[in-house]
């Protein structure tokens, strides 16, 4: 009997261990820390040969070696969760972009802006162009923890189906029903309303923003949801 007993000990020990395994490689690192591996330029299929870089756990835009090179993702995605630490310069400008039109650096936005210095953040209706805001369309919330321009903050883009929701430091700041009336009136008075079914791509590639400004990305990762 006791050796029974033992032998079910041992089995919990290594399901329980097994699961943990399950749940830790259920995200997907989409940066390795160290090369650009998993990354293209937006419009081609190679990486650009200037202006990013891979250096020190840190995925980085410098526009003192080039400008205008988006880059996105190798792979495509429909239902996920993703995490990204951004880090954008001050009086600085960018964005972390989804669901893109085919062959153009059009997608759904989740703002990356110094709030407090950028024109483009003073822009927009009320402040749907400030960080963690669906860009141009939906505003953060006024309650957003943002931590400023120059230091760490943390982005998490949650969608399953047409349900999306953008996350800052730990709090939900937007969240909206793609193709619902209130976000076809919203896209309607947008700079996409000339583009149909913006942001409707039933999967697309993750895009990170050249806006001709020193922006950072580390701990980059994405979780597959059912």
């Amino acid at each position: 009997m006791r050796s029974h007993f033992y032998l079910l000990i041992l089995a919990f020990l290594l399901g329980n261990t097994s699961l943990k395994a399950q749940t830790k490689a259920e995200w997907i690192p989409l940066f390795n820390g160290s090369t650009l591996n998993g990354w293209r330029q937006a419009q081609k299929d190679t990486f650009p040969d200037a202006g990013w870089s891979a250096q020190n756990g840190e995925l980085s835009f410098d526009p003192a070696k080039d400008h205008g090179t988006d880059i996105i993702t190798t792979r495509s995605f429909t239902n996920f969760e993703l995490i990204v630490d951004f880090k954008v310069s001050v009086g600085g400008n960018s964005g972390i972009k989804y669901f893109l039109i085919p062959n153009t650096s059009l997608g759904c936005e989740f703002q990356l802006i110094d709030d407090s210095t950028h024109p483009d953040a003073r822009l927009g209706i009320n402040g749907n162009r400030k960080t963690g805001a669906l860009y141009d369309i939906l505003p953060a919330s006024a309650a957003k923890p943002y931590k400023g321009a120059g230091v760490w903050n943390t982005a998490r883009i949650v969608i399953k189906g047409n349900h999306v929701e953008h996350w800052l430091n730990g709090y939900k700041v937007v969240e909206y029903v793609r193709g619902s009336l209130i976000y076809q009136a919203l896209v309607a008075r947008s700079k996409y309303a000339h583009w149909v079914d913006f942001g409707m791509a039933e999967k697309g590639r993750i895009l990170l923003q050249d806006h001709g400004d020193n922006v950072s990305f580390r701990s980059i990762k994405i979780k597959e949801l059912k």
